[in-house]
Parts: structure tokens; sequence; C-alpha cells
């Protein structure tokens, strides 16, 4: 029982997924969410993470099965592709039963983004249109904070294009590992025909451009806002040493994640901020 459990964690991509709505918590908290909404912003976040990651594991299992994949528990045989995408549905329903509970405006949002971590693993990692399926969903977390208010708001472009580049640069850097071996399969996207070194150098300039607008983004200058931004540069200069020395690493992606740490505190700093 415990290794099935196990195996269906692993098949969730659980890191990314909980990461990604404690970042959304995060930015509700410090945007001055009630608690209530706060925590059905996460519930929604998390759900909507965890049906793509279930949904990316049953679709590419074929694949992963014919490259051995050990790091992989339906390639190991330890729980059903079939399983997994029951899973991966259910998730997705409970995740949009729950956005209803914070209006029409956020549920509508919240499909969009839920629609392009689908649309990605359906097919559209094969192609051009990769880039644009994480631009949307990341984009739309800190539109997702706003209009899970009471009376529901914008955010201003900034945090928005804050979201967008934070997707780009993990999009790159997720792909940079599996590079060679996804080409193998078809997957054309646009890090795979730029090659290791240049996808990794796009995705530290969208880190850079995040940091920048987290900082010149906001009306007023914070300490937190600042140690937001030294964090990012911080987080620059490893991710340079990365590309100069490893760029095919995992590594790459640690950093990206860290990265967004960073921009929630640079956020932070502007507390309601992001609201338009």
């Amino acid at each position: 029982m415990l290794k099935r459990l196990r195996a269906v964690l692993g098949a969730a991509h659980l890191g990314p997924s909980v990461l990604v709505a404690l970042v959304s918590v995060a930015l509700g908290v410090v945007s001055g969410l009630e608690g209530w909404r706060v925590a059905v912003l996460g519930g929604v976040i998390l759900f909507n993470q965890l049906s793509v990651g279930w949904s990316n594991d049953a679709i590419d299992s074929g694949r992963d099965a014919e490259d051995a994949r050990a790091d992989k528990p339906i390639a190991r045989g330890d729980v059903s592709a079939r399983g997994i995408l029951n899973l991966a549905v259910v998730t997705a329903i409970v995740s949009i039963a729950l956005s209803l509970l914070l209006g029409r405006a956020f549920a509508i949002a919240h499909l969009v983004g839920l629609a392009a971590g689908w649309a990605y693993n359906l097919g559209l990692k094969r192609t051009l249109a990769s880039t644009a399926c994480y631009l949307v969903f990341f984009g739309s977390i800190p539109l997702l904070v706003t209009l899970a208010r009471e009376e529901p708001r914008p955010a201003v472009w900034w945090a928005i294009t804050m979201g967008g580049m934070l997707g780009l640069a993990a999009h790159f850097a997720n792909v940079l590992p599996d590079l060679e071996d996804d080409k193998r399969h078809g997957i054309n996207s646009l890090p795979h025909r730029m090659g290791v070194r240049p996808a990794g150098l796009v995705a530290l300039l969208a880190l850079a451009v995040v940091g920048v607008l987290g900082v010149l983004g906001p009306a007023q200058l914070t300490p937190v806002t600042v140690i937001g931004g030294c964090a990012t540069l911080v987080l620059l200069i490893a991710g340079i040493v990365v590309i100069v020395r490893a760029p095919a690493s995992r590594a790459l992606f640690r950093i990206i994640m860290l990265a967004a740490l960073a921009a929630v505190v640079t956020l932070a700093g502007a507390a309601g901020s992001i609201v338009a």
C-alpha cells in the first residue's frame, strides 16, 4: 500500500506542484485576500497542478517505458497508466469545482490555465506552441490572485509579465536535461530548436526580466523588495555558472524554482500593488 502511494505521488510531479501552489498562496496572503479565499486559491492551484502532472506521466507512459525510465512509476510498473489518468481527470474536475467558489471570472481564467497544461501534455509539447502553454499558465497566476478578491480586479501588467517570464524560464530549464532524448521522440519545441546553451541563456534572460520588473514595477521600493531582487541576482549568477559548466543538468530547473520564490518575496514588498 505504501509503495503504491509513493508511486502515485511520484507520478504527480509533487515538488513543483506544491511549490506553485505555495507561490499562489503567498501572493494571495500578501495581496490581502481573506483567509478562506487564500485556502480555496491554494486548493485550486494544487489540484490543477496535480492533474497536469498526473496526465503528463500517463500520456507519456509509453515513451517512458520504451526508454526504461527508472524514475517514472508507470514505466517501472508500480502503478497503471489508466489509474493515473483517472486521477488526473478527477483532480481536474475538483479544481474546476473549487474555482467556482471564487466567482465566474476566476473560474474562466483558471479553466484557461488548466486547458493550457492539458493541451501541452496532449501534443502541443512537440510544437512551438509549447512555450505559449507555459506563458499562459504562469502568467495567469497573478491574475487568479486578483480575480479571487470579493470584488474581482485584473492584475497589473508587470505582475502578469513576471508570471509569464517565470513560465518561460521554467519551460526552457525543464527540457534542457532531456533535450537530445526528446528530439528522438519527435519533440521539436522552441528550446529544442535552439539547443542547450542558447535555451539556457533565454531562461536566464527571462529571470533577469522578472528581477527588473519586481524591483521597478511596484510604486514603492521596500526592504523586502530589495531582498527579493538581490536573491534573483544571486540566482542569475548561479545560473550562468550552470550554463557554462553543466548546461544539460537539472540544476538550472531548480534555480528557476528558487527564482519563483524570490519573485514572491519581491512581490511581498509590494503588498497589494499587483491589483490594477
